[in-house]
């Protein structure tokens, strides 16, 4: 099935449908990650954006219930350059076509993904709208520039969970003030209080298996109802779009700031960015994939990190004498990580979680534990 690709500056693709007829409009953006493509679909972070991945075949080993980072999907549609219908792998319980099916997702292939990735890298990640039921091309570039787009919108209130759950056997369980959550790994477990900005799976398992009890909550949560629950720490999570089109989320951590050791990771990071009264501002094109470098400045050691995020903090607009620039991205020296001089408190741009991509940021799960443990 026919499928025009149209972004706002003119520019068409034609591919082909492997799920059917639909529609979608968002960000394209690209990933450059080689694996790990049921992550990158059920990760918030991409909610509001049409994904094209850099790798040229995509469906090879299926999918699974296991490899699910959130409950679903989240980007209207899937590029690629070809789609493998029959998946080889023993853990394979679906396609990827059936997968995206199932979630209402487009995925378009048959077309030449290097000419739109290199695209984007000289104009910029922009509006965009994939089509099978509109094959008008200049009625297509209208629509895809009237969209909103992402800039001052607040795109987590769509995925943040609407009430508080626990985690245990490897999966959320309703409940409120750690009484659902599953800790076996310690005898005294830290609790973490964790906002959802749009967070992923696998940071709560991290953090489980190093000794925490986990409550989960929605992001409009207020500082006093945290600050009952007595935890240990406090973890904000990634999450989609624009840090500074959130609501109701700055305050808060303008106030529980220096109460309790804080991480943030991706949006948590650059949330704290504002409450400590800096700003932030949209990347080109963003930094998604798993082979980011980053470097941390306090040991001198260079990590490969993946990501997924289109704004960055602006660390000219923080006061030095009360943030520090801790990691920095190699390819264009821009923030990555920076902890408060005064408070408990530090954050990283990229996924430590890993889940796709390298593993060589768990440390830093390690410093929020020991961080708890020494506030303790």
């Amino acid at each position: 099935m026919k499928v025009l690709i149209a972004l706002e500056d003119g520019t068409i693709f034609e591919g082909q449908s492997f799920t059917g007829a639909g529609e979608a409009i968002g960000e394209i953006v690209f990933n450059t990650s080689m694996s790990g493509y049921q992550e990158v679909l059920t990760d918030p972070s991409y909610t509001g954006q049409l994904v094209t991945m850099t790798y040229p075949l995509i469906g090879n080993y299926g999918v699974n219930p296991e490899d699910m980072e959130s409950s679903k999907v989240h980007p209207k549609a899937f590029l690629m350059k070809e789609y493998n219908p029959v998946p080889s792998n023993f853990r394979s319980t679906a396609t990827l076509a059936d997968f995206l099916k199932e979630h209402d997702v487009l995925g378009v292939h048959g077309f030449d993904t290097r000419a739109l990735v290199k695209h984007i890298r000289t104009v910029g990640a922009m509006k965009c709208i994939v089509s099978t039921e509109d094959l008008d091309p200049e009625s297509l570039i209208r629509r895809a520039g009237e969209w909103s787009g992402l800039v001052g919108q607040d795109m987590v209130k769509r995925v943040s969970c609407t009430e508080p759950y626990g985690w245990a056997d490897n999966k959320p369980v309703p409940g409120t003030n750690f009484e659902t959550a599953d800790c076996t790994t310690s005898n005294e477990p830290f609790k973490v209080v964790a906002f959802d900005f749009g967070l992923k799976y696998n940071q709560l398992r991290e953090l489980t298996e190093r000794g925490c009890k986990l409550q989960v909550v929605p992001a409009t949560t207020d500082a006093q109802t945290v600050l009952d629950m007595a935890p240990d720490g406090i973890f904000l999570s990634n999450g989609p779009g624009d840090p500074e089109g959130v609501e109701g989320v700055v305050d808060t951590l303008r106030t529980l700031l220096g109460k309790k050791p804080i991480f943030g990771i991706c949006l948590g990071h650059q949330m704290l960015s504002l409450a400590y009264g800096g700003s932030t501002f949209k990347l080109k094109f963003g930094h998604r994939g798993g082979n980011q470098p980053v470097k941390d400045l306090t040991t001198g050691h260079v990590e490969i990190t993946a990501q997924n995020h289109g704004f960055c903090v602006d660390m000219d607009s923080l006061n030095s004498d009360e943030v520090e620039l801790t990691h920095i991205n190699l390819n264009d020296n821009s923030c990555e990580g920076m902890r408060h001089k005064k408070h408990p408190a530090f954050s990283v741009q990229y996924h430590p979680e890993h889940a796709p991509g390298p593993h060589d940021s768990l440390y830093l799960f390690d410093r929020f534990v020991d961080m708890m443990r020494d506030n303790k």
